[in-house]
């Protein structure tokens, strides 16, 4: 059985337990993040914990841990569960809601401790680094119906959930959404990139998308390799007349999309940009 963290004790996942009068589990109060794991080397963890030190901040949580203690959780974790997976890509998921209160109202109770909770999770193992293995993805298009506060990673997730679902309903690997406008936001639970003559762009930072730490990564990565990557807004026709279509995140690292809503996306295969790109990610993932 694999262990978790509970409010300052490690113990089996099994026996971890909150109280029903949660408001994490009453009304979807908190914050969480991913941390990717390889060998028990996490990716990102400066960016995950800024983050998260962000989103409590938006909704009036007090950070219960310093990013060094955040770190000793993470690695302890990592440590207590490793021979529980058949291989070294562990992910560990970090949860804080405002914790319990006495009864159930909207407003920000007083006077609670916030419920700090995290468990390990085997992940897919990095992406290869030539496009004649690796995964293409096919995804569903959908208008984004989410709230207007996607940049604050709440574990209120319902939106998502359903968009996802519908990805999954139509037998693809993911949604991704457009705004009111026709402009591409993100995915349900990715960023989104597209290539068009060489040229990586993928939409700037708001409230319609969450600063994913994959994301950021990749940005710098393709710079610092030479790419041409760019921040800026393109539409869903542009998505589908794209000569690349990539989406991001902790668990897919940069995964490559050869379909969008039943149309071939290019050449109908993983594209050279992506093999760039990918082999440029895994150069630099670490030193983040």
């Amino acid at each position: 059985m694999t262990i978790a963290f509970l409010n300052g004790e490690f113990m089996p996942l099994a026996e971890a337990k909150i109280s029903p009068m949660d408001r994490g589990f009453l009304f979807g109060d908190g914050i969480y993040e991913v941390v990717p794991t390889y060998d028990g080397a996490p990716v990102g963890f400066k960016g995950h914990t800024a983050r998260m030190s962000d989103g409590l901040s938006a909704i009036n949580i007090d950070n219960p841990y310093t990013p060094e203690q955040w770190r000793e959780i993470l690695d302890t974790l990592v440590s207590k569960n490793s021979t529980h997976f058949s291989t070294g890509n562990i992910g560990i998921y970090f949860h804080v809601s405002r914790g319990a209160d006495v009864k159930r109202y909207h407003a920000y109770p007083t006077g609670v401790t916030p419920t700090v909770f995290g468990f390990a999770f085997e992940i897919a193992p990095p992406q290869p680094t030539n496009k004649q293995s690796a995964k293409a993805l096919k995804v569903a298009l959908e208008e984004d119906k989410r709230w207007q506060r996607c940049h604050i990673k709440s574990t209120s997730l319902l939106g998502n959930v359903m968009h996802f679902q519908a990805g999954a309903d139509a037998g693809v690997n993911e949604t991704i959404l457009f705004n009111s406008e026709g402009m591409i936001t993100e995915a349900s639970a990715c960023n989104v990139f597209m290539v068009k003559d060489n040229v990586i762009t993928t939409p700037p930072l708001n409230h319609q998308l969450l600063p994913g730490i994959t994301r950021a990564i990749a940005i710098t990565a393709f710079k610092n390799a030479g790419l041409d990557v760019k921040e800026d807004w393109f539409s869903k026709e542009d998505l589908l007349n794209a000569d690349e279509v990539w989406l991001t995140s902790s668990s897919k690292e940069v995964a490559a999309v050869t379909e969008v809503n039943g149309k071939q996306i290019g050449e109908g295969i993983v594209g050279p940009v992506w093999e760039k790109a990918i082999r440029a990610y895994h150069a630099y993932k670490f030193d983040a």
